[in-house]
């Protein structure tokens, strides 16, 4: 069994090179941190961008919300070909506005949506960047 932890203290957490094929992965469960302290999970979209692994999320929705309150959170990509095979990418959202959808339509792109259909009227975008603090890579098929 291959497991790696990377972990760098201060500095930013990389992702290995035997797991960077799952950063094109087309879902991911995103871990949240709810007001009574459970843990919310969700299936996101997501990017892999200028070495940085962002959402586009819907400001309304609960995921957000407790992003906004509480922004420790993990990204889990299971290799669906293999499923003993994944990675969970745990840090801090970094919370930026999306008004243009500018980045929402990059993602869009890779799932072949428009986001705006997703959102009801007066609903807005925003970037959720993880700034990673610790990268768990595991291949248990190994």
């Amino acid at each position: 069994m291959l497991a790696e932890r990377i972990c760098d203290h201060g500095l930013v957490a990389e992702i290995p090179e035997t797991h960077r094929d799952l950063l094109d992965a087309k879902f991911a469960t995103l871990a949240t941190l709810a007001t009574d302290d459970a843990p919310q999970l969700t299936e996101v979209w997501f990017l892999y961008e200028d070495g940085e692994v962002k959402l586009s999320l819907n400001s309304s929705r609960v995921k957000t919300k407790n992003l906004a309150a509480r922004p420790q959170c993990s990204l889990f990509v299971l290799d669906l070909a293999n499923p003993f095979r994944y990675m969970d990418v745990r840090g801090r959202a970094r919370i930026e506005p999306d008004d243009d959808y500018a980045f929402a339509d990059r993602v869009g792109a890779k799932y072949n949506s428009d986001l705006r259909e997703h959102d009801g009227p007066g609903e807005a975008r925003v970037v959720v960047t993880i700034e990673r603090t610790n990268v768990f890579a595991v291949d248990m098929s190994r």
